[in-house]
């Protein structure tokens, strides 16, 4: 280990995002797995084929796509064995972010498990939404480390309080899990099973759509009542500091919701066709994603300009050197603003 170079926090940082990236497009490439009916082109696991690691018949285009599906898992793999030994060599070294690199390896080793006992089970619904929610966990925490990686070390300073921050820190993500278990619902419920001939959940479609619809504009709903507290406790106001900062992402979250819920609403009137559910599982992975870095942009580290570098530079240079290191004041009644970097 010792014969590996040191790396620079910033070079750190740009390792956590890779990875972030990696575990986004293995959730993507599964996808395309069950939708184009190849969840079983590889029978066996860890084999693909009895005595084979790889499809002896060229030709089997299932079996090729299943296949090209568990290289990738392999290359991911290798993605977050980097986050790993990369936190040992960065400088100056952090347990926390230690400790969240490992966290990814014990995830990934979760779901390899977990996708064979898919294949083994042929492609049981639990399974499979359980799969997917697995992988919905390791980007939450690849969007934590990715955030740590940023920010300094030391104990956190809470920038919401009272109602807003049990609104934004647990509602919001509770009302977001809703939606997504929901959603995994109506997926082992409709079609695009991954093969075939594997059984689905019996419920009526149209009931589970309606039951998934509902929690997704109630999602939303909470969304605009996080920008309005927002607004009303003078977060999106001055500039510069964490409300600006906070304001934003929760834009940037109401605006993928809303695609989400748009693409949904066209997949489920147009009977689902494939390239739709696709774009809509990506955009499940980039909802959940903005709901965890809007919940983690409520808790300050350190100073405004991070010494390593690895803030924004341009809210850095707004603030200017002199600012304090955490200039609390109470703007409203749940907000409190702090000069910081993102």
């Amino acid at each position: 280990m010792s014969r590996l170079p040191l790396i620079s926090p910033a070079a750190y940082r740009r390792i956590t995002f890779i990875a972030l990236l990696a575990l986004g497009f293995i959730i993507v490439t599964g996808g395309a797995v069950r939708l184009t009916g190849s969840g079983l082109g590889c029978p066996e696991f860890p084999n693909c084929e009895p005595g084979s690691l790889v499809p002896t018949d060229p030709t089997d285009t299932h079996g090729m796509i299943e296949f090209v599906n568990r290289t990738i898992t392999g290359l991911v793999s290798a993605t977050v064995v980097l986050a790993v030994l990369g936190s040992l060599r960065r400088n100056p070294r952090r347990r926390d972010l230690t400790w969240l690199s490992l966290g990814l390896v014990a995830g990934v080793v979760g779901q390899i498990a977990l996708g064979g006992l898919t294949v083994i089970f042929e492609l049981s619904p639990p399974l499979v939404m359980g799969h997917f929610l697995l992988s919905l966990v390791l980007i939450a925490n690849a969007v934590v480390l990715h955030h740590r990686a940023g920010a300094h070390d030391g104990p956190g300073i809470a920038l919401l309080r009272g109602a807003t921050a049990t609104l934004v820190r647990r509602v919001l993500p509770l009302a977001a899990a809703v939606a997504v278990v929901s959603g995994t619902v109506v997926t082992g419920t409709g079609p695009h099973g991954g093969d075939a001939d594997v059984r689905r959940f019996g419920f009526d479609i149209d009931d589970v759509a309606r039951v998934h619809s509902l929690s997704v504009i109630a999602f939303i709903a909470l969304v605009l009542v996080v920008l309005t507290r927002f607004g009303d406790g003078g977060a999106a106001g001055g500039g510069r500091g964490v409300g600006t900062v906070l304001t934003r992402r929760a834009q940037e979250l109401l605006a993928v919701a809303v695609a989400q819920a748009a693409v949904g609403y066209a997949q489920y009137l147009t009977d689902v066709p494939v390239v739709l559910v696709g774009i809509h599982i990506l955009g499940a992975t980039l909802v959940w994603a903005a709901v965890v870095r809007l919940v983690v942009a409520t808790t300050a580290r350190g100073a405004n300009a991070p010494p390593d570098g690895t803030g924004d530079p341009a809210e850095a240079r707004a603030a200017g050197p002199d600012a304090p290191p955490v200039g609390r004041g109470a703007v409203g009644d749940d907000v409190v603003l702090v000069n910081r970097s993102t």
